[in-house]
């Protein structure tokens, strides 16, 4: 499989303070990677650097072979690299179909099609395409969130934290849509805190640390990692 997206060395920073330091990862067509690790270790950063949305104080970003870092993000929106960000960041007095719509600015042309596409993945929210996102559940903001990003025809998704605030019911639920898209082929980079759902899910993994990777392998083989579940899966 070919690598997609990869960042090399990269160092992010908010001011003088050093969020991410020197995280090298990759992600290669097809695949589902997690990033694991607590509230603080640089997660979100990691993600906001990829989708062009934070500079780089040193490193690189390479996707589909080529430098990219340094591009707006609505340039890198554009190459497919899209974010869903874990704050979801809809427009709630819009309806679902509108918040929709929205997620095709770089892709006006197949709107329709991709919004048979998306509405196929959710049901739910074809069910209520009309209605204001701000009325909707929790979980249903989730899946609104992911198919405005799915509106753009990504090549890769970065997924922050999808299952935050969601009843385990939805959470189960999103990862099994999820699993959907990763069948025909869609390669998902995902920032999670439920340790178990996202290792369960994905091919690999990283564990991010105070900025650093610490950890990385086969999503298999870290869930059986005595250290993985002592730190974060609460077993002795």
């Amino acid at each position: 499989m070919s690598v997609v997206i990869e960042t090399q060395e990269i160092e992010v920073a908010y001011g003088d303070m050093s969020v991410v330091r020197g995280v090298s990862l990759e992600v290669r067509r097809g695949e589902a990677v997690a990033v694991i690790g607590p509230n603080g270790a640089g997660k979100t950063t990691l993600f906001k650097a990829i989708a062009g949305m934070l500079a780089l104080r040193r490193g690189r970003i390479v996707f589909e072979g080529a430098r990219f870092d340094g591009l707006r993000h609505y340039d890198v929106v554009r190459r497919g690299v899209v974010y869903v960000p874990a704050e979801r960041e809809l427009f709630p007095q819009m309806s679902v179909l509108e918040n929709l719509e929205l997620g095709a600015y770089t892709n006006y042309a197949s709107r329709a099609e991709r919004l048979k596409f998306v509405l196929g993945v959710f049901p739910r929210l074809d069910e209520r395409k009309g209605q204001m996102a701000g009325t909707l559940s929790g979980g249903e903001q989730q899946m609104l969130a992911v198919g405005r990003g799915l509106m753009a025809k990504p090549s890769i998704l970065l997924l922050d934290e999808p299952s935050t605030g969601l009843a385990p019911l939805f959470v189960s639920e999103m990862y099994r849509q999820l699993s959907r898209l990763r069948a025909e082929g869609l390669t998902i980079l995902l920032a999670e805190q439920q340790i178990p759902h996202a290792l369960a899910f994905t091919d690999r993994a990283y564990v991010l640390e105070n900025g650093g990777i610490r950890l990385s392998g086969k999503s298999k083989d870290l869930l059986g990692d005595p250290e993985i579940q002592r730190t974060y899966l609460g077993m002795a």
